[in-house]
């Protein structure tokens, strides 16, 4: 039987993603919500219901109905709405907060974690307040993680060449209790959902980033890929 999952619940999660890949697909044909809902003959509350608020159990012949006019298989929604928790490294430089947003709806991230020491931008869009309602609107939860940033006296070892020093000084502040804390919830986190670590550098061998996900790998074993 269809219906609404319970919060926090897997199937949640799922519904969510499912709900994230129709509106990101539907968005890049350019269709609105109506459009689409006449196109595949499903009835627009529905469609709403899928998108916003999330269904545990679609109709098959809704489902397959939306993928035909969106030009996409059934298996391509359903492995979007099961995508399995891991993370993600991702920098917004030379990014825009749309496409930055559409690439981890692409993806199927549920959360992203901030590790900027401060979530100040002067790139539209990035900044703390912004980027949490930009990510909002996507179902995508934000929380930034102080105590995993990097001073800013270290950054230049990362940007120079000389990241073996930036990395070492990194280490003492990951070994301090209130980063192990901070590690510590993120590890839990991205063993049941989907998480990109965020800093500016788009390359992550210039960003201190690669310790808290070597860290957070070596925590849960889960593999790390390159949001591009």
């Amino acid at each position: 039987m269809s219906g609404r999952p319970h919060a926090d619940s897997p199937e949640r999660t799922r519904a969510h993603r499912l709900g994230r890949r129709l509106r990101a697909l539907r968005e890049a044909r350019g269709l609105t919500r109506p459009e689409l809902a006449c196109a595949a003959g499903v009835p627009l509350r529905t469609l709403s219901r899928l998108e916003t608020e999330g269904v545990a159990q679609p109709g098959l012949f809704t489902v397959a109905a939306l993928a035909r006019v969106l030009e996409v298989t059934v298996d391509e929604l359903v492995t979007a709405a099961g995508a399995v928790p891991g993370l993600w490294s991702t920098g917004y430089e030379g990014r825009t907060i749309d496409s930055f947003v559409a690439a981890l709806v692409g993806a199927g991230v549920d959360a992203v974690a901030d590790v900027r020491l401060t979530p100040i931008s002067r790139k539209p869009g990035f900044s703390k307040s912004r980027l949490s309602a930009a990510l909002a609107e996507a179902d995508i939860s934000y929380l930034h993680l102080r105590s995993l940033g990097n001073p800013k006296d270290n950054r230049a070892p990362f940007w120079d060449g000389r990241v073996g020093e930036g990395l070492a000084v990194f280490a003492d502040i990951l070994a301090a209790e209130p980063a192990r804390r901070e590690l510590a919830e993120l590890a839990e986190l991205a063993v049941e959902r989907s998480v990109a670590v965020l800093c500016f550098e788009q390359d992550e061998s210039r960003c201190h980033r690669q310790a808290v996900l070597a860290e957070l790998h070596q925590r849960t074993a889960l593999p790390v890929a390159a949001l591009v």
